[in-house]
């Protein structure tokens, strides 16, 4: 079971600190898109933060997850005044029974698609999708503190370290490699999508903006509220899972992963628990058209 699945995912504090994309992704996809702007669907639509954005492109928008509690969440921050185009579905992203065949302009996906199983779903799409309609897939793999080159060096190796007491060895695969990847191992099936188009950002820490490439997902928040975004993570709720008596120092514990990773990147830059840091994400985005 995928961790966001289960009733112990702390879906609000995922909604609450996610990134938010920003407009120029969405142009990018807009402006790739060609024909109808009737009817699109948001895969793992999560809470709804891509589901809501391209409401005002098509004139209807499905977002469908898996999770209920995503569902929840996603029905939860959606204004039915604001948004009476939009509608949810609970379920998976290889089985619309619910869309008729060639019903469907346009197929979008944020932070979702290294979860699908593609020797389903591009079957799938293609039997929902009209001709010529679009896929578009973007992910982002684990933040780097852009002013901050040490914490982002300590954030790594505690990331991918093999040792049981860090975060390597608790990531669901192949997923985490697929997003760390940039979505490149994500090549849509050419028997049913042509057109392929690819556009990756890889983040610098020298400053904001430093990186290279075209898309740039970025936020701010504090350095405890970054802590429990983090606690988010598939991979610390898997540790969490297997470390079960090392809870967190905020909720009476001897400290978790998170109390320890932050300890040391806290000590290397002499941060203060409510001191505001900039993060930014590497991003893939994979753009192809039906056939």
């Amino acid at each position: 079971m995928a961790t966001f699945t289960k009733d112990s995912y702390a879906h609000g504090t995922y909604a609450a600190l996610r990134p938010a994309y920003p407009d120029h992704l969405y142009d990018k996809v807009i402006s790739y898109h060609e024909g109808p702007r009737t009817t699109a669907l948001d895969l793992g639509c999560g809470p709804g933060i891509v589901t809501r954005a391209v409401a005002s492109t098509f004139l209807t928008v499905t977002g469908v997850d898996p999770s209920p509690g995503m569902i929840s969440q996603a029905e939860q921050l959606t204004a039915r005044d604001s948004f009476p185009n939009v509608r949810y579905q609970h379920g998976a992203a290889e089985e619309l029974n619910f869309a008729l065949d060639g019903s469907v302009d346009a197929v979008v996906s944020g932070e979702a698609a290294h979860w699908f199983d593609y020797s389903r779903l591009w079957p799938e799409l293609h039997r929902v999708l009209r001709r010529e309609g679009t896929v578009a897939f973007w992910g982002y793999a684990d933040p780097e503190f852009v002013d901050y080159p040490r914490a982002t060096a300590i954030l790594k190796r505690w990331t991918f370290s093999d040792d049981k007491d860090a975060l390597g060895p608790y990531w669901s695969q192949p997923g985490k490699r697929i997003v760390e990847g940039l979505y490149r191992d994500i090549v849509p099936d050419p028997r049913y999508f042509g057109d392929v188009q690819r556009i990756e950002y890889e983040p610098g820490t020298s400053g904001p903006r430093s990186g290279k490439g075209e898309v740039v997902l970025s936020r701010t928040a504090t350095v405890e509220e970054w802590k429990e975004y983090m606690r988010t993570w598939s991979g610390c709720h898997a540790w969490q899972e297997a470390h079960p008596e090392q809870t967190k120092r905020s909720a009476g514990g001897p400290g978790d992963v998170m109390d320890a990773i932050y300890d040391e990147m806290m000590e290397a830059e002499e941060w203060k628990a409510d001191q505001q840091l900039e993060l930014e994400w590497g991003t893939g985005v994979v753009m192809a058209r039906r056939v």
